[in-house]
């Protein structure tokens, strides 16, 4: 049965000689020696034979696309003409349940007790935030008004974006009343004033945020996890959707 492929976003050629198969190697692993050869900066690729003989599928990310040792690249979908569906699109919802799946493993692993905890509500909120992010600040305005959730803020300063928000985060940290520093903080007590002195151990704390965020692909603020379920960004009416789901 012939498949026939829609190029739904371009056709690209890779100037690459033809592979050859070692005596000793399958199609599939030769084609992984060819595609290194030709794609060297290609970052940990996952490669299997597509429905078209010849063809591989190559998912990397979030991104699926098609090669074929010969050296042609092809960036876009798959179309089963009789079922009448995107192979292509079937394997992206593939990949993105994969990858929230493996996700929420690591989100349940969380060591919250180093979190800043706020509140004591039935739905559980785990934030990723930056205290000098304003989308942060307004997601932060929204969450304190409600008495439903239980809040643990991980403080993940975008340092490159907010100079000082490493600052304001280890001072946060450094207070007994961690849930109060914040919110003076996130209201703009040292906007326009030097951070006050801090334990400076507590900018050990914040580094261990920023690599568990980094561990969960996090490279924005903020990020926002209602009740197991990923925002990303201020989306708050979707939050409050989450919310509202379980009340």
């Amino acid at each position: 049965m012939k498949k026939f492929m829609t190029i739904a976003t371009g056709l690209a050629l890779v100037a690459a000689g033809v592979a050859t198969t070692g005596a000793n190697q399958s199609p599939k692993e030769s084609a992984i020696a060819e595609l290194k050869k030709q794609l060297p900066n290609l970052t940990a690729p996952q490669i299997t034979e597509s429905e078209i003989s010849g063809l591989f599928q190559i998912t990397a990310g979030d991104q699926v696309f098609y090669w074929h040792p010969d050296g042609f690249l092809v960036l876009g979908e798959i179309w089963d003409v009789k079922k009448g569906k995107s192979l292509t699109a079937e394997k992206k919802e593939m990949v993105r349940n994969e990858r929230e799946k493996a996700l929420g493993l690591k989100i349940a692993k969380l060591p919250l007790e180093k979190a800043v905890k706020i509140g004591n509500g039935k739905n559980v909120v785990i934030e990723f935030t930056d205290p000098d992010c304003p989308f942060c600040r307004k997601a932060d305005d929204f969450l304190s008004k409600r008495d439903d959730i239980t809040r643990y803020v991980f403080l993940f300063p975008l340092k490159n974006l907010h100079p000082q928000a490493a600052a304001k985060s280890a001072y946060i940290l450094s207070k007994k009343d961690k849930a109060a520093a914040l919110r003076d903080v996130f209201n703009g007590a040292f906007d326009k004033s030097a951070v006050p002195v801090f334990d400076v151990a507590a900018l050990g704390q914040v580094e261990e945020n920023l690599k568990m965020g980094a561990d969960l692909g996090i490279t924005g603020t903020p990020v926002i996890i209602v009740n197991g379920s990923i925002v990303r960004g201020a989306d708050l009416n979707r939050v409050k959707s989450l919310l509202e789901s379980r009340s």
